[in-house]
Order: structure tokens, then sequence, then C-alpha cells
């Protein structure tokens, strides 16, 4: 459907919201430091009329079911909450992203610091504004252009969730979820490609800290180094990360959805920690490691196998015999999740993406997973992922399309307006 009121006024704001996604590019929120960015959408939020609540996380928020494993403590930090309508009055849904953003440390590779954001050739670069705070900039979009041409276009209840620790453990959804911030269905701003995401895998994040007898370089066949144990370990993660996908080539039934993803169980050594000083061998090496599993597999499972082909792997060792490798769940424990690809969210998202594009979107699955999948699983609340385009996520030179974001506004508005039609209630 054209409707040239809706995407004039989309693009006249378009301005407006690529200068918000600066802002909130501009603030450095690594997990342990997103207050600057929470406040400032807060602030845009209000601006739109949204009650704003800033969400305390519980301190004991990794003993609840589906949790990830903490990584710093949670004082001081929240989750941003915006809420604008009624029940009472009409439909409810939740527009949920995540506010926290991956490390930069490679700032030498980057053509502008990383936290300073500038455009070039249609694109803004800086860390995060791909993942995920260009959706934000997309959804504001939406609502803002929608208010302009069709005040009170909003029969029923709208709120924004602005999650911490996405990237890490996915506790900041869960926490809000478990506060009653609930609706009928989810739309997750994360980016897509403007493709519909409707699942992802069950990943885990573990440790693997091995210990060694620390000394002087000069004397080192006195002492144990731990790092000439490392590719050691590595060989025994890969051969897991091949018969976890071996498996996966078979593609059972209960996997269909999942069929079209070549190598969906990545394990992933991210960070190698060992040693002080080029003269001394060090007492301990530390690996942390992102492990995707397929779903008849809990996180404890995956641990189990973890510690039990190390200590296979280490069995010829002396030293290793008697101190085996350590090995801990660190972060996510995250469970596969699926949403229908008939759900109401779904068709609804899709018609609004066709009115744009003239075509359908993909429906996807991907080898990663989203916070999507507290909504599916823990709490039965509808939930899809539909956002803008993105490159070199968690990479140098992150970047978001800006006319992908006018698209997902375009999309998104349509999808908003259907939703909240009065008369619609379900």
């Amino acid at each position: 459907m054209h409707e040239p009121d809706l995407d004039r006024a989309i693009d006249e704001l378009a301005e407006r919201a690529f200068v918000l996604l600066e802002r909130l590019v501009a603030q450095s929120s690594t997990i342990g430091q997103e207050n600057g960015s929470q406040n400032v959408l807060a602030a845009e939020l209000e601006t739109s009329g949204f009650d704003i609540t800033r969400l305390a996380i519980p301190h004991d928020i990794g003993d609840y079911p589906g949790a990830g494993v903490p990584r710093l403590p949670y004082a001081g930090r929240f989750d941003l909450i915006g809420e604008r309508g009624s029940a009472t009055s009409g439909r409810t849904l939740i527009i949920n992203g995540h506010m926290d953003v991956v490390p930069a440390n490679d700032h030498g590779k980057w053509t502008h610091p990383p936290f300073e954001p500038h455009r070039a050739d249609g694109w803004l670069i800086g860390r995060g504004a791909g993942d995920m705070k260009g959706g934000f900039a997309a959804g504001m979009l939406a609502i803002w252009a929608l208010d302009a041409i069709d005040p009170g276009w909003q029969h029923g209840a709208l709120t924004v969730v602005a999650a911490i620790e996405e990237e890490a453990t996915g506790n900041g959804t869960l926490a809000a979820g478990h506060a009653g911030y609930l609706a009928e269905a989810a739309l997750l701003l994360e980016p897509t490609d403007l493709e519909v995401l409707l699942g992802g895998i069950a990943l885990v994040w573990v440790s693997i800290e091995l210990e060694g007898r620390a000394g002087h370089a000069e004397a080192a066949l006195a002492s144990v180094n731990p790092i000439e144990s490392v590719p050691t370990v590595i060989a025994a993660l890969k051969s897991l990360e091949r018969e976890f996908n071996d498996a996966h080539a078979d593609r059972t039934a209960a996997d269909a959805a999942f069929a079209d993803i070549r190598h969906p169980y990545n394990i992933n050594i991210g960070m190698v920690n060992a040693g002080d000083w080029a003269s001394s061998v060090p007492s301990v090496a530390r690996l942390e490691v992102r492990i995707g599993h397929p779903r008849s597999l809990t996180a404890d499972d995956v641990l189990e196998r973890v510690r039990t082909l190390l200590t296979a792997a280490t069995a010829d060792d002396e030293w290793f015999a008697g101190h085996p490798p350590v090995v801990d769940l660190t972060g996510y424990r995250a469970e596969r999740y699926l949403q229908d690809a008939d759900g109401e969210i779904v068709t609804a998202l899709a018609d609004a993406h066709r009115e744009v594009h003239g075509s359908a979107p993909e429906l996807v699955t991907i080898g990663s997973t989203t916070d999507a999948r507290y909504y599916l699983n823990q709490f039965g609340v509808p939930a899809v992922a539909y956002g803008p385009v993105t490159r070199n996520m968690h990479g140098t030179d992150e970047a978001v399309q800006l006319a992908s974001i006018v698209a997902t506004a375009q999309t998104v508005a349509r999808f908003l307006r259907a939703w909240f039609a009065e008369g619609e209630r379900s």
C-alpha cells in the first residue's frame, strides 16, 4: 500500500533519527557502562509521551530459569522501560532492544575511534551502530512519523524495553519479563538485514583454566607453562564442534527450521589470557569460549562434555593428571528458540514489509541467539526480530546502512498502525 504521507514524514524525520543514533553510539555502553546510552534514549521517549521506569536487576537473577551467569554486579545498573497508552483501550506490544555493546579494543584499526560515530557513503560507523542502536533509531523514527501524521493512532499499550546484557547473559530482558513487562507479542529491532528472524540456536559461554607451575624462564625445565597446552585444548574443542555439526547434517525433523544453516554450532575461542612478563613462566592460562550446541543438550550437559573431553585430551600428561583443567560456565546459558512462522506477529510484520518492498521478507533462523528466546521460552509471548542492514558486527568499523534505518521504520510504522488499529483487540 502506497502511503505518501507516512513515508514523507519518515523521510522528514530521518535526520533526527540519525542524530539520535550518533548520540547513542557516542556513549560507550559496554557491559557495566550502559547508563549513559539509556539516559539518552530515556529523554527521547519522554519527549514522545512515554512514562519512564529505570528497572533494577535482581541481584539473584542468575538463579532464575534460563538466566545467564552474571558477569558483573547489578548495583546502579538498569533496564530502561518506556510505557505509553493503556491495555484497556486496545492491544499490547513490546518493542525490545539491547543497549549494551561488545568491546572495541582494536581501536588502532578503526578509521575513526569506535565511539566517535561518523558517516561515510550512506553508512553510520561506530561500535553498536549496527548491533543494535540502529534498531532503536528505526523504532523511534516509526513512532515519530505515526505521531506526526496520525495523532491518536495507538489504541492500546506500547512498551519499549531497552535491556542490558543481551551480549553476555540476556539477564536484562529476563528481569523485565519477570517484573511484568510483557504483552501480546514482542518485536525485537535487532539487525536482520530486513529479514524476519524466527529462531536461534542454543549456546553457552565457558571458561577453561589451565594451571601451570610458575618460575623464571632460565629454569623453565623445572616449571610448567600452561600456554603450551592451549593448542591441545583448542584441538579438543574443534573436535567437539565437528561432532555437533556432523550430527546437524542429519537434519532431523525437529531441527527442520534450522536445516539451511550449514554450520550452526560454532565454537569460538574469544579470549586467551596468560602471563605478565616475558621472562616468567605463567602460573595460569585462561580461555573464554563460546559454544553453540544442539538443543538436546543443556548448558550443564555441555559443561560436562567439555570437562570429559579435556580430561581425555590431557590424560597422558603427568602434570595435568594432578592438575586437571578447571571448566566453568561464565555467561550465556541460552536455550534454542523458534517462533511459529504462521504466528500473527510474523504475518503482520510480513504484510507490512510487503507493503513497503513489494515482496514478502525472508523468514530465517541463525546460528546465534537473541533475547526473543525469553519471550518465547520463559513467558510464552510470540516474538520476532526485524531490523536494519549492517556490516562488520562485533568487528572493526561496525556500521549500519542509513537507508535501511528508513526502510525499517517504513515497515515498523505500518506494522504498528495495523497492530494498534482501533477495534482490532484480540
